[in-house]
């Protein structure tokens, strides 16, 4: 069975085992989270698709850890001119997410 979440403006498609990244949450290693807003849970021809969540749908899960993922290089510059460069670089947090039980 499998199911699509919602959470921190982006959709997943998860399995019961899965271990996932998403985006940072305030939650320590060991402790347990629960998704509300699951938008579609089913496995072959039994799938129930929500308008726009699912009615009594839940997954749960716990966090393994937290990190930040790798880093992004930015850079900006115009053309023969030197005068006129920026580099900066990103490490995006992230949070990892054991997928435990989905409940429909």
């Amino acid at each position: 069975m499998y199911a699509v979440i919602k959470t921190g403006g982006k959709q997943y498609r998860v399995r019961e085992g899965q271990v996932l990244r998403i985006e940072s949450l305030n939650l320590e290693a060991g402790d347990a989270i629960e998704f509300d807003e699951v938008l579609m849970v089913g496995e072959g021809a039994d799938i129930k698709i929500g308008t726009p969540v699912v009615e009594g749908a839940k997954v749960s899960g716990t966090v393994e850890s937290n990190g930040r993922g790798k880093k992004v290089t930015i850079i900006k510059f115009r053309r023969r001119k030197n005068r006129s460069k920026t580099k900066q670089g990103h490490r995006q947090n992230y949070t990892e997410v054991k997928i435990g039980k989905i409940s429909a």
